[in-house]
């Protein structure tokens, strides 16, 4: 029985796929490499490039034409700058490459015997050029991880691809194409011989494109889902298809992970005569987060490059994003985190990443937490609203400050502390849902638990500007006119200086907001 990929190239024999040549444009690439062009392909991580690269050269060598090979550098990783190992490495990679895709052992053999022997910033160089003439039919070489090598090494490798290039497609390869997470540009070319970083465009400026795999668009997600029902029978209910769209935005792994956890790893998904419902698939998104999936966790792990935070920051606190590096928002991009609505404006790329991204950020406040009794709960289990207000007020005045400084990004510190918070209200029982409002100087959260929903929006008070309360009232008018509520908190941190101890400052009051809203307005 097939089943949904979360690990490697996908198989057909194996696993539910979109043909990958369908999710590129073919024709294009088939006339690139008709031209001679050199290219790139890139695309966030567990995307499909591997499965696409793949894809091609079986197309490639089954048509005839052309003698195509796959090989994966990643191995010349941990050589970093030496560049004697690695080129030793990639010469060995090309070499097992060629002798296992195409069954020829020559180059291999040539590799081991003559090629050991020369400098490294030659060897790729007399490897390549000795595979490309021991034929007529034109060699296509697909090398993936390009950009898992740094400095000297990645220089040597550029430089000696680009020695070859007016040799082709007699003497060198007709084509290559690197493929990796960024696009060349990004790729962290500072060589220790050079006074400066080499630009992408010295080092190989033979590109002729860059190509970048994209997401499966809504009609492919429906598409793979669809495949389990064919091959098993069991459905998933038009709210379940929409909901992984919803969640996913067709993030390829995401798409595949949710509906592995659903199908394959929930007890209810593995009845075959029980349709896939909404809350299956929620259920499979919460799993994912709380089991903090390899994928997840190495998304999550580019939070502590300063790159990152200081978009990621601002874009949490509701904050405008000003005078940013362009280089900074294409990176981001290229990881996957980032990505550009229609009307032009940047966003978190799908909601999971969304919910991702805060959590992560508040793992250390909530593990410095303290004991808290769920005093929040009444007779029933069941959560009172004015009891958790009355439960936070106390765990602000007594931990609020200590917990500030634990938190990792200081300008949105008492968001993280009071996420870290809620999460410990909801842990097990409920859910808290976030919304971002770029320019808008707020972040609005959605607590649910059982019956209750509490929407809630979160300002900063800073030096030199005036006091948020107005401007968030008729903020949080428009929030819960959307979550259907007639009350919530408006939480409003005063971070100018010159301020009393939070156990002072710490108040509540009830007013109402423009809409006739009966509004909490915690000053904390």
């Amino acid at each position: 029985m097939r089943f949904f990929n979360t690990e490697g190239p996908v198989r057909a024999d194996l696993h539910y796929l979109l043909p990958p040549l369908t999710r590129w444009d073919l024709e294009n690439v088939l006339a690139l490499i008709e031209q001679q062009k050199y290219f790139l392909l890139h695309a966030p991580r567990q995307t499909g490039k591997t499965s696409c690269l793949l894809a091609l050269m079986e197309h490639l060598n089954r048509d005839g034409r052309y003698r195509a090979v796959y090989a994966n550098l990643e191995v010349a990783q941990t050589t970093r700058e030496d560049v004697t190992r690695g080129m030793a490495a990639i010469c060995s990679v090309l070499g097992g490459s060629i002798a296992f895709y195409l069954q020829d052992p020559n180059i291999d053999a040539w590799n081991q015997t003559l090629g050991a022997e020369l400098a490294p910033e030659i060897r790729l160089f007399r490897l390549l050029a000795t595979w490309a003439s021991a034929d007529e039919r034109p060699a296509v070489l697909l090398l993936d991880e390009v950009d898992a090598l740094v400095g000297d090494t990645l220089v040597a490798l550029l430089r000696q691809l680009r020695a070859g290039y007016p040799q082709r497609p007699q003497a060198f390869p007709n084509t290559v194409i690197l493929c990796g997470v960024r696009d060349l540009r990004d790729y962290r070319i500072h060589a220790r011989s050079e006074p400066a970083p080499i630009t992408g465009g010295s080092a190989f400026n033979i590109k002729a494109e860059s190509l970048r795999l994209g997401d499966f668009s809504e009609a492919e997600t429906q598409t793979l889902l669809q495949e389990h029902t064919q091959e098993t029978g069991q459905v998933f209910t038009p709210e379940a298809l929409q909901q992984v769209w919803t969640l996913t935005q067709g993030q390829p792994w995401l798409v595949n992970a949710l509906a592995y956890q659903a199908c394959f790893r929930s007890p209810q998904g593995r009845d075959r005569t029980r349709a896939i419902d909404a809350a299956m698939i929620d259920a499979a998104k919460e799993s994912l987060i709380l089991n903090r999936v390899t994928h997840l966790d190495q998304l999550a792990d580019k939070l502590c490059e300063e790159r990152v935070r200081h978009i990621i920051e601002p874009m949490l606190a509701g904050e405008s994003l000003e005078q940013l590096p362009l280089s900074d928002l294409e990176y981001l991009t290229d990881l996957g985190l980032l990505r550009q609505r229609n009307g032009g404006g940047i966003e978190i790329a799908n909601p999971i990443y969304r919910e991702v991204l805060p959590r992560t950020l508040a793992l250390v406040p909530q593990a410095s937490l303290p004991q808290i009794s769920p005093t929040w709960l009444n007779d029933q289990g069941q959560l009172d609203p004015q009891q958790l207000l009355a439960a936070f007020l106390d765990f602000w005045r007594q931990h609020g400050e200590p917990l500030l400084k634990s938190a990792p990004y200081h300008e949105i510190a008492p968001h993280l502390v009071l996420m870290a918070f809620l999460h410990r209200v909801v842990n097990g029982g409920g859910t808290l849902e976030r919304e971002y409002a770029i320019g808008a100087g707020r972040m609005d959260l959605c607590l649910r638990y059982g019956a209750v929903t509490l929407g809630l929006e979160l300002k900063v008070w800073r030096d030199g500007r005036p006091d948020p309360l107005t401007r968030g009232l008729g903020q949080l008018d428009g929030y819960l006119a959307g979550l259907g509520l007639d009350g919530g908190w408006l939480v409003i941190f005063d971070r100018r200086s010159g301020q009393p101890p939070i156990e002072e400052r710490t108040g509540v009051d009830e007013v109402l907001s423009p809409g006739g809203r009966r509004i909490q307005v915690i000053r904390a």
